[in-house]
């Protein structure tokens, strides 16, 4: 005689199994910042930098957000470091490994735009559900730009772009389900 199914079974990946797989799969697509291969004066060769510094930057802009959430939200810190962990990599894959290490703190890689710009706390939603939607609608976005952006990029930058679109999708998927 079979067991009846749990009540709580959800269909899908679990948050421990997606985060799992998202970093060997970012490994096996190539999330590397090397170079193209392509001549350094090469006119594609210029928009692909320019391209990797403007995908490594929004990438930034989202480690802030996440040290924002975290700064104001410590309840979910033990949630939301293994993400922000994950993002602080896709900048160094876009970035040539040049910036600050996934273990820095929240406080120790402040960037010059966002001390011209307004605190990121100040926009956190004062509750745990309302800022994981913030940060949620924040990947997603952010993902979707990424697969737009597929086109008209070479083909590492496109293999870069597609494997960072997909873990900000799983992402998305992770700050939208429950505390399962």
């Amino acid at each position: 005689m079979p067991f009846p199914s749990s009540p709580r079974a959800r269909s899908g990946p679990r948050r421990r199994s997606l985060l799992a797989v998202a970093p060997a799969a970012l490994a096996l697509t190539g999330c590397s910042g090397g170079d193209s291969g392509r001549p350094a004066g090469d006119a594609s060769s210029t928009a692909d930098r320019a391209a990797r510094a403007r995908a490594a930057r929004d990438s930034e802009g989202l480690v802030e957000r996440y040290d924002a959430v975290i700064a104001a939200r410590p309840g979910l810190a033990g949630r939301l470091r293994p993400l922000r962990e994950e993002v602080v990599r896709h900048a160094q894959a876009f970035d040539g490994g040049r910036k600050a290490s996934p273990s820095a703190s929240p406080s120790a890689s402040p960037s010059a735009a966002s001390s011209a710009s307004p605190s990121p706390s100040a926009a956190v939603p004062g509750n745990d559900k309302d800022a994981l939607a913030g940060l949620a609608a924040a990947e997603r976005e952010l993902a979707d730009r990424r697969t737009k952006a597929l086109g008209g990029a070479p083909g590492e930058l496109a293999r870069l772009l597609a494997s960072v679109a997909a873990a900000g999708a799983a992402h998305v998927y992770l700050l939208t389900e429950g505390d399962a």
